[in-house]
């Protein structure tokens, strides 16, 4: 998927390239021009976010050799081969920064857990859930098997919010257990009404799986959860 992609963007970067403009005198004259103009800068946006650590020089040299049709300093399967090292490269560049930062997620959420546990009105489940009432419901509590209706707001222990149904005006429904493993064992403790603080640890989140660009491996969660209803 990347070498298709990259494939394709080169070829479109060195048409450019070897148009022999320089891109200060390019002008839009009409719709077709700001739309070229556009794609062509959107394109080259993401492809430098995907491509580090190369050699322009060099880099625009292969390109400019390919789009006239000269012959390569490499073989077809040399080509193939610097690219599939590349691309390894990339992965374990990658691998290593999540591990790094998964492994300083694991210190931080343990340090935060521990201050956190003594803190006024916390408690702390066997499992290593922490939880503060924050408002008393005295409806009947869900069970595993239940759907519910809820508001909440996560955020990272920094206090920068990831996601928040309270933001966006409309409460979610879900099966309590189909969720983390956190929010399935506060939720059955929790009598409609009730609005918990939670304090996740990673173990009972997402372990050390990324799952988006705020919630990095090991990360310890924190919502604000108001039970609404148990749906019928």
């Amino acid at each position: 998927m990347l070498l298709k992609s990259i494939s394709v963007v080169l070829l479109i970067v060195a048409l450019v390239a070897c148009g022999g403009n320089d891109y200060k005198d390019v002008k839009m004259e009409n719709a077709q021009d700001s739309a070229s103009y556009a794609l062509g800068f959107n394109i080259g946006r993401n492809i430098k976010s995907q491509i580090t650590d190369i050699n322009n020089e060099v880099f625009l040299s292969g390109l400019a050799q390919a789009v006239k049709g000269d012959s390569s300093i490499l073989t077809n399967d040399e080509i193939a081969q610097q690219i599939t090292a590349y691309q390894q490269q990339l992965a374990e560049k990658k691998d290593a920064e999540m591990k790094e930062l998964g492994d300083k997620n694991k210190k931080d959420g343990e340090t935060f857990l521990a201050a956190n546990k003594s803190k006024e009105g916390v408690v702390t489940t066997a499992s290593g859930l922490q939880y503060k009432i924050l408002k008393a419901g005295n409806g009947p509590k869900p069970k595993k098997e239940s759907n519910v209706t809820v508001h909440y707001t996560g955020k990272l222990i920094d206090g920068k919010i990831f996601d928040s149904s309270v933001q966006r005006g409309q409460p979610a429904t879900f099966g309590v257990g189909q969720v983390i493993p956190g929010w399935t064992e506060a939720l059955t403790l929790m009598p409609v009404g009730s609005k918990w603080e939670l304090y996740i640890p990673s173990e009972l989140a997402y372990g050390n799986q990324q799952r988006s660009e705020l919630i990095t491996p090991n990360c310890v969660l924190v919502f604000e959860v108001e039970l609404l209803k148990i749906e019928k």
